[in-house]
């Protein structure tokens, strides 16, 4: 439980997303890319995914798609991208806009892992765009 898969091409951000979301208690794994981040998701089961939106080769939108269309179309999914704007229609359960404080993304990440655990349905209320 509480496994979260992410995914991004810088490795710098994989470091500290990574770092941050293993000190407050989830297993964490990473991909440094799309088709990386497919073939985990294909090998494995998670509670949440991050991905970055803007990635050369596969990018967030397809790995959006492939999690909708999986076994557990339910994932929460987080987007990361320094141009959110474009992300309308993205399917993403909530967006953040680079550079985002790790804070945010700790509170966001507890906040989606809780909904999705709870009985209750998903609000409509998404996608959040946390814009720091």
């Amino acid at each position: 439980m509480n496994r979260i898969l992410v995914i991004d091409d810088e490795a710098c951000i994989l470091d500290v997303i990574c770092e941050a979301l293993t000190k407050v208690g989830y297993t964490v794994k990473t991909a440094s890319n799309g088709r990386q981040g497919v073939q985990l998701l294909k090998d494995a089961s998670f509670d949440l995914v991050l991905t970055d939106m803007c990635m050369p080769d596969l990018d967030g939108g397809s790995i959006v798609r492939h999690v909708r269309r999986s076994s557990r179309p339910l994932t929460p999914v987080i987007g990361i991208s320094g141009t959110p704007w474009l992300l309308e229609g993205a399917d993403c359960d909530a967006i953040l806009a680079k550079p985002f404080p790790l804070q945010a993304l700790v509170d966001m990440v507890k906040h989606l892992m809780r909904i999705s655990l709870s009985v209750a349905p998903k609000p409509a209320t998404f996608p959040l765009l946390i814009n720091a």
